[in-house]
């Protein structure tokens, strides 16, 4: 291999799910991409779960996992706080400010088990109307009551206003999974979605899934009654 071709992903590499459906995985990819590390993408495809291919490769046999210049990295609030070593901007810059997207960020990490149960990533299909647990629509209501105040506090369009920072990665494929399965939101949540899904790094995540081949799909996330 050529000297340039081996100093191309010399930084590393990013272990992830396939993107159609790998929400953890969206949430470590982002944060890669916003610090610009320069690292191989390997994506592994699903089976509801991890993998031998999955285990093999990672040291917790899940996704997302991240080598960069010697260190690794797994779970994805982790790598998303290892970039921000390298990219301060992801977090805000006051102390009080970011204490409050870091709590915001870990609820995300922590919670909605409902949600996520219910209404799992889906970035090239939708289900309007379907799966509207009391459940998940608990989890809804507590999402709208957090996004709110956080726009309301520092003026959107973003959680913590203009910058995409950490606390929105972590909710980027919630947004996804609002525009698969499209409960009922508020304004101000439709524009906060939509804000997200424009983001050019998730847009450049939706597209990258659509070219996914087939046979990665899996009837248990598209075969949704």
């Amino acid at each position: 291999m050529p000297a340039m071709a081996q100093n191309q992903f010399a930084g590393g590499r990013l272990v992830i799910g396939n993107r159609r459906y790998s929400s953890w995985s969206l949430r470590g990819w982002l944060p890669v991409r916003l610090a610009g590390l320069d690292v191989e993408v390997q994506v592994i495809p699903l089976a509801g779960g991890s993998t031998p291919a999955i285990q093999a490769a990672t040291p917790a046999g899940l996704v997302p996992y991240l080598e960069h210049r010697g260190a690794r990295v797994w779970e994805s609030l982790a790598i998303g706080e290892y970039c921000a070593e390298i990219a301060p901007k992801l977090w805000p810059s006051d102390r009080i400010v970011r204490a409050q997207a870091r709590s915001v960020a870990s609820e995300m990490h922590a919670g909605y088990r409902e949600l996520r149960m219910a209404m799992p990533m889906n970035v090239g299909r939708t289900f309007p109307g379907l799966r509207r647990t009391e459940g998940a629509l608990a989890d809804i209501i507590r999402i709208e009551a957090l996004w709110a105040e956080c726009l309301d506090t520092h003026g959107g369009p973003f959680l913590f206003g203009a910058d995409f920072t950490l606390a929105d990665v972590m909710f980027a494929p919630v947004c996804a999974r609002f525009l698969t399965w499209q409960p009922e939101l508020s304004t101000k949540s439709r524009a906060y979605v939509d804000a997200v899904r424009t983001h050019p790094l998730v847009d450049q995540w939706y597209h990258d899934a659509a070219a996914e081949p087939q046979e990665w799909q899996l009837p248990k996330y598209e075969e949704i009654v």
